[in-house]
């Protein structure tokens, strides 16, 4: 596979219906609008954290050299894990991007679909997704999965992602109606999306998950964004998210 550092994808701005209708945190169902944003097609890769490492000299991931975990140069392609969010903050930020919001990546992971449960439909099955009952054992290279309808790959499966919000369990109640970037402070990092040890109804797209940002997980990882302006082209892409690193 060519190198993955710089495949991004533009997502349209505009309005969608973020969370679902079942009881949970996911509830209410609300009406969000979104500026335009570049999006990783893929999931950060080990070959491209270990480039971060040797430059600023961060340390390497803590599951690192771990080949159950399919984490370290054996496996250039497969997405790296063992990342806290302060060291996916700190990678985006060496490579000019940022963490999606929570609103952005489910509006990219439901790939211009409206209602559906998963990037792809109502239902996932082994086929579609690296998730429990895929039986890989392991997060598996990026890519090797069909994309979704923005062309973004393991938006469901391979592995859970870092996003940039704090966690609140009734945040949609009184969410902004446009660009949120979650409540101003909390106790957990919000991450979305399921992995390979994770199960079906965990890999939908408005399922809500949250760990402390120190956490290091063998079933998480993260993507990045780039706003527009940043990526040399006019448009109404956000400022650059501040906060803790």
């Amino acid at each position: 596979m060519a190198s993955l550092a710089e495949e991004l994808v533009l997502i349209p701005g505009g309005g969608f219906l973020m969370g679902a209708h079942s009881e949970g945190d996911h509830y209410p169902v609300h009406e969000l609008r979104l500026d335009t944003f570049y999006i990783d097609t893929y999931e950060v890769t080990n070959a491209q954290y270990l480039r971060f490492c040797e430059a600023p000299g961060h340390r390497l991931p803590f599951l690192w050299g771990m080949a159950g975990f399919r984490c370290g140069p054996d496996y250039p392609n497969h997405p790296v894990v063992g990342v806290n969010w302060r060291d996916a903050v700190a990678y985006a930020t060496w490579c000019g991007k940022r963490l999606p919001t929570e609103a952005e990546w489910e509006y990219a992971a439901r790939g211009g679909l409206v209602g559906m449960n998963y990037p792809d439909g109502d239902m996932i099955e082994p086929a579609d997704a690296n998730y429990t009952k895929s039986d890989k054992r392991g997060p598996v290279a990026v890519g090797s999965y069909s994309p979704n309808g923005y062309g973004l790959h393991d938006m469901q499966g391979n592995v859970v992602e870092w996003v940039w919000d704090w966690y609140a369990p009734d945040y949609y109640a009184h969410s902004p109606g446009a660009n949120p970037r979650g409540p101003e402070s909390g106790r957990f990092r919000v991450i979305r999306g399921g992995g390979w040890h994770s199960g079906a109804y965990c890999n939908s797209v408005y399922y809500r998950n949250a760990l402390p940002p120190n956490w290091l997980d063998f079933n998480v990882g993260f993507r990045c964004v780039k706003d527009i302006e940043s990526h040399g082209e006019s448009g109404t892409g956000g400022e650059a998210l501040e906060g803790e690193a």
